[in-house]
């Protein structure tokens, strides 16, 4: 039911040529509150790490972006349908039995670092990862590098 709603939502909005509200974005909520609020020790450890590893990539803090992604970065896009907004240029969520990974430029040209990297599931631009450990890091570190890379060509930092 509540999906119908939200779709029927969504339309009285584009019919009013109102625009809709982004509902991830940054807050001033802690992200070292929100990752010691984690009850799975490996993955705590596991978003500890990888907050210093994307804040070494990108030179950015660490910022909470709605309740549950931590992202470092931020740009703002707009989509040719005219809907723009802002967002973080890399982040992660640690989720219930998987740690996603946001990485926008996507996983395309990337299939050899994928095989070396181990076992994970991916998404358009997300990295479906269960533990770290069973990771080779050069290779994940590799891909973290690849999307800051990307993100700074395709969307330059101000």
């Amino acid at each position: 039911m509540a999906a119908k709603s939200a779709a029927k939502s969504k339309r009285a909005v584009a019919k009013s040529g109102a625009k809709a509200v982004a509902k991830t974005l940054p807050t001033a909520q802690s992200v070292s509150g929100f990752l010691d609020k984690l009850t799975d020790a490996e993955q705590k450890k596991d978003a500890r790490a990888l907050t210093k590893m994307m804040k070494d990539a990108t030179g950015q803090p660490p910022v909470m972006w709605g309740r549950s992604i931590v992202g470092f970065g931020k740009y703002r896009y707009k989509y040719e349908s005219g809907r723009e907004g802002e967002m973080c240029r890399i982040g992660f969520s640690p989720r219930k039995g998987v740690t996603v990974l946001y990485m926008l430029n996507g996983f395309a040209d990337a299939q050899a670092l994928l095989a070396q990297l181990g076992k994970v599931k991916t998404g358009k631009s997300c990295l479906y990862v269960k533990r770290l450990a069973d990771l080779d890091m050069d290779a994940l570190e590799e891909l973290i590098a690849r999307s800051v890379a990307y993100m700074d060509k395709k969307y330059p930092p101000a």
